[in-house]
């Protein structure tokens, strides 16, 4: 299959998400970033084709830190996909936000450390806007399927994207949670800020899987819980993609994220 495959929406599959599309053909796309974290799956949901790509690859072989971001999302791009959905695997920071439950995220905080986070190394100097990083129109959409399909949700959210792959000191977490912020994650950053590098439009959907070594009567997380909850709660990871995917429409007209980079350049 050619890598001019068109497609409209992109998902990025979370930990634990490896596979969405039925009967999908698989591509291999080049990229002036290096691979992706493996081949892209192409399928159909409803009226839109669908690009799927685990971004820690199939078997889970690639940590967080060492995802190469910029390959993923100019991968998507190249085939086409307008829109990026990015569910993932985070803690939460508070108790009122429980394992099982859906954030659907507004801001991020980056606390990572060297990762390639920008198409723009020169010899042009462009700045982008990431004042509010994450698309209205598909948060809403995001929302309404949460509704349609009785998912308990939080219409918005604060990720604090840490480094990786070690999981947070208990002061760090205590720190994060009294800043206010909602969830905690290793990979919302720089994914959804490069999606507005290029101009596209981006959702964050945490999927809450444990609550953070600080947060009230929280134990130590430990990777075989995440999973687990992961595991439990799949299911309503995919039928929120079944569901929200051919709500979207196909105009671009509720938000900004188009003309991202506009007046960007230097």
């Amino acid at each position: 299959m050619s890598t001019q495959a068109q497609v409209d929406v992109g998902v990025f599959g979370g930990s634990g998400f490896y596979d969405l599309l039925d009967n999908a053909d698989e591509i291999s796309v080049e990229t002036p970033y290096g691979a992706p974290s493996g081949e892209i799956m192409i399928g159909t949901i409803g009226d839109k084709k669908v690009a799927f790509l685990p971004r820690h690859g199939k078997k889970h072989q690639i940590p967080p830190h060492m995802i190469n971001y910029r390959a993923n999302m100019w991968a998507m791009n190249e085939l086409g996909a307008t829109r990026i959905i990015g569910p993932c695997a985070c803690g939460s920071l508070r108790h009122d936000v429980a394992p099982g439950d859906f954030v659907i995220l507004d801001q991020f905080i980056d606390r990572t450390n060297g990762r390639k986070d920008t198409f723009y190394d020169g010899p042009v100097v462009t700045h982008v806007s990431s004042a509010d990083p994450y698309c209205p129109d598909l948060r809403e959409v995001a929302i309404e399927s949460c509704k349609s399909l009785g998912i308990t949700y939080r219409s918005m959210g604060t990720v604090v994207t840490i480094q990786g792959p070690r999981f947070s000191t208990r002061a760090e977490s205590i720190w994060f949670a009294s800043q206010g912020w909602e969830v905690i994650n290793m990979t919302q950053y720089p994914e959804a800020y490069l999606a507005r590098e290029l101009d596209l439009c981006y959702c964050g959907i945490a999927l809450i899987t444990d609550y953070d070594a600080g947060a009230d009567h929280a134990g130590a997380v430990t990777n075989h819980d995440v999973m687990e909850v992961f595991a439990q709660n799949l299911d309503k990871v995919k039928l929120l993609m079944g569901d929200m995917i051919p709500r979207i429409s196909p105009n671009r007209d509720k938000c900004d994220c188009k003309d991202a980079t506009l007046y960007a350049e230097m």
